[in-house]
């Protein structure tokens, strides 16, 4: 399942009201019923006091990028009230509801503003965010009215700051690529396709490839990855430190810890490596996911 409505039992009657609008399962509340739930479900609704929900959420909670929908809504079905992921489906679900006569009480600012957000973009049409951290600059400038879209098509090269977000419409894995000076391209898109084989992934299933601004001056990285069909990302150095590697790099001599492994986990999903830094003759590829 992927929506659950966790109630307190003499709350069932509005529970089941909440279900039917939302097309989840109903879960009794018990001392578990969180611990249950977060496993399977992305989405939440609680009928109960925001206390207990909130209590029950708590040890759950990562980080927005991974912390489920929670909305609460009120046993007289006069509320809803998002309280984790806002961006990721709790406003939406509080929305919903209000084919119940329920009043969606929305928090997030660029919603409250009537203003567009990274991940309501990113929700809305389907695309993955590969640059998280940027998603709270962008949104701001959305707020101040200063944030442009623009959309590129076809194999790209896209070079930006640690404020622009980038969206990509398909594609699962991320791909970090290392290598020495002057390697050619036929050498990295061969390791590439070794180690996306090796893992039984095919090049349409990658979302993004990356590597440093460190390497926007060579031409093999970048002719690589045009012959691979997919963008290619370069990060500044504070994203990548933001990101330490798994294991120990050789980076240090241009000042980083690492460019295979953290440029695969900044650009990734879940930021769970499923290859880590591997090397092909002089490449070194990671992959996350």
């Amino acid at each position: 399942m992927t929506r659950a409505v966790i109630y307190l039992p003499r709350f069932s009657e509005a529970a089941c009201r909440v279900a039917s609008v939302l097309g989840a399962e109903l879960v009794e509340y018990s001392s578990t019923a969180f611990s249950d739930t977060v496993g399977c479900c992305r989405e939440i609704a609680a009928v109960m006091s925001v206390g207990i929900a909130v209590r029950g959420i708590a040890p759950h909670l990562k980080d927005k990028w991974r912390d489920p929908a929670l909305v609460v809504v009120t046993p007289d079905l006069r509320l809803a009230i998002p309280i984790t992921g806002g961006h990721h489906g709790a406003n939406t679900i509080a929305r919903e509801l209000a084919s119940l006569g329920t009043i969606p009480v929305i928090t997030t600012a660029t919603e409250r503003a009537g203003v567009p957000s990274v991940e309501g973009i990113a929700a809305s049409k389907g695309y993955s965010i590969v640059t998280h951290d940027a998603t709270k600059y962008v949104n701001a400038a959305f707020l101040d009215g200063t944030a442009a879209i623009y959309t590129v098509t076809g194999p790209a090269v896209v070079i930006g700051g640690s404020d622009t977000a980038f969206l990509v419409a398909d594609g699962e894995y991320s791909v970090g690529i290392g290598c020495r000076k002057d390697t050619t391209a036929g050498e990295i898109e061969t390791a590439v396709l070794i180690l996306l084989s090796r893992l039984g992934i095919s090049p349409e299933q990658v979302l993004v490839y990356s590597t440093t601004t460190k390497k926007a001056q060579e031409s093999g990285i970048l002719d690589a990855v045009r012959a691979l069909g997919r963008p290619v990302l370069y990060l500044d150095d504070r994203i990548i430190r933001a990101h330490p590697p798994h294991s120990t790099s050789g980076a240090s001599r241009i000042g980083l810890s690492g460019v295979a492994e953290p440029c695969a986990l900044a650009t990734s999903k879940r930021k769970e490596l499923v290859l880590e830094k591997t090397a092909v003759g002089g490449v070194t590829i990671a992959i996350a996911r």
